[in-house]
């Protein structure tokens, strides 16, 4: 009876999601991969020809075959020869899993080896790897916060940051207007020096806390000014400020080596979150620190402490991603990323199309209406082309938009016909740009 009930509710709650246009509906299920062979040797396209098409995808509900259009592997290297080679050695040797969380018997060393090559590549003293970025968000805030703690953080900022803030039961918390240094500025200013009814300081550490590169815009935190804010006001709280970001996006994509926000800001963080299961192409998260840091969050932070690690097979996929990444191949993959973003931006402007400027692969076609944003996504979906829309609450009201990502392994010739579909949809109305 009582799952009658909850059947009930469930049913009504789903109803709600689709009337308002938030439903997810049914997923796509990916059933196979067709890889033209420049893919399948881990190169780039090297002739005329190689740019015609892409790797393409076939769902299990059909035959056809579709440009992917929104996936997270931004330098393609989630089907590169030398990282699947690395997994299915790391399979061979260790199994397909580690069996255990890691204070017990899962720490294999390829964990290690991964965390000691993470921390080198950021510059850092020590690194920590989670089963997913979300989780290392989630473990890591409420470990650092108590009763005494301001939060501070950026009005889009990723849900998992949302919630592990909700998690945590700060003394205050304050949101920032998306990147506006005056109003964060203003926060801090005015915690400054504060003090409880019994005289004590009331707020002793302070977290400020940004996305890096903000996934549903694909615009950055301009760190470069939000650390020396920071450092202006650190001297009035007993703790001082913390600075986190969360680069899960702009690791792999952004800045001259691919180090993500830090690097094009040409500034750092206090404590830096990324993940392996983006432009990395594997799975997995991971936060970069001191080594007193990363030493406590190994001691308390339960989602580390009871929850198992990425696979052996999968740490040794993530170390050959990274050794790609800082080889020539991978500033010839970055730089090919680059082109495709200008040629995919480019074009859109000149369709008349609204989007948001910028040097990330995400780049969004603005619609700001719900029903509008569904009839292009099931318009692309026709034609061959997988995308995400993004409607409230996902994103705010009035910023309704298409998600497009460029990878690696696109080709001009994928993006042109993208942008010839897009061309011919003929209910959007470009006098909204």
């Amino acid at each position: 009876m009582s799952l009658e009930q909850l059947n009930m509710y469930c049913t009504l709650k789903l109803a709600e999601l689709k009337e308002r246009g938030a439903q997810k509906g049914a997923e796509k299920v990916i059933a196979k991969i067709t890889l033209p062979d420049w893919v399948k040797e881990g190169k780039l396209p090297t002739s005329a020809e190689d740019e015609n098409f892409g790797p393409r995808y076939f769902l299990a509900s059909d035959e056809k075959a579709y440009l992917l259009m929104n996936s997270n592997s931004y330098l393609g290297l989630a089907l590169h020869p030398k990282v699947m080679a690395a997994e299915e050695e790391g399979v061979k040797h260790f199994g397909t899993g580690p069996g255990a969380v890691r204070f017990i018997s899962g720490t294999y060393q390829p964990h290690v080896e991964l965390e000691k090559h993470l921390a080198a590549f950021h510059g850092r003293a020590s690194a920590m790897i989670y089963s997913s970025a979300y989780t290392t968000v989630m473990g890591i805030l409420p470990a650092l916060i108590d009763e005494h703690t301001l939060v501070v953080s950026d009005q889009l900022n990723h849900n998992c940051i949302i919630n592990a803030i909700r998690l945590s039961y700060p003394a205050k918390k304050e949101i920032f207007k998306h990147l506006d240094m005056t109003e964060l500025e203003r926060i801090l200013s005015t915690y400054a020096y504060g003090k409880n009814a019994a005289g004590e300081p009331e707020i002793k550490r302070v977290l400020v806390i940004t996305d890096g590169i903000f996934s549903m815009r694909g615009d950055c935190a301009p760190l470069d000014e939000i650390v020396p804010i920071c450092r202006k006001y650190e001297q009035d709280f007993a703790d001082g400020i913390i600075t986190i970001a969360d680069d899960s996006h702009g690791v792999g994509t952004f800045g001259e080596t691919g180090r993500g926000t830090e690097e094009y800001t040409q500034s750092k963080v206090d404590i830096l979150i990324a993940t392996l299961g983006k432009a990395l192409g594997v799975n997995g998260g991971y936060v970069v620190a001191s080594t007193p840091v990363i030493d406590y969050l190994r001691e308390i932070s339960p989602f580390y402490v009871y929850s198992n690690p990425i696979t052996p097979s999968e740490a040794l996929a993530a170390i050959a991603s990274l050794e790609i990444l800082e080889s020539k191949e991978g500033l010839e993959r970055l730089a090919r990323l680059r082109e495709l973003t200008v040629h995919f931006e480019n074009g859109l402007t000149e369709l008349g199309f609204e989007t948001i400027p910028g040097e990330h692969p995400v780049t969004p076609l603005v619609v700001r209406d719900t029903q509008q944003t569904a009839l292009l996504i099931e318009y692309l979906f026709q034609n061959g082309i997988l995308a995400t829309g993004l409607n409230y609450p996902i994103v705010p009201k009035g910023d309704e938009e298409i998600r497009f990502q460029i990878n690696a392994n696109h080709t001009t010739g994928d993006i042109d016909y993208l942008l010839s579909v897009l061309k011919n949809f003929p209910a959007y109305s470009r006098s909204r740009s």
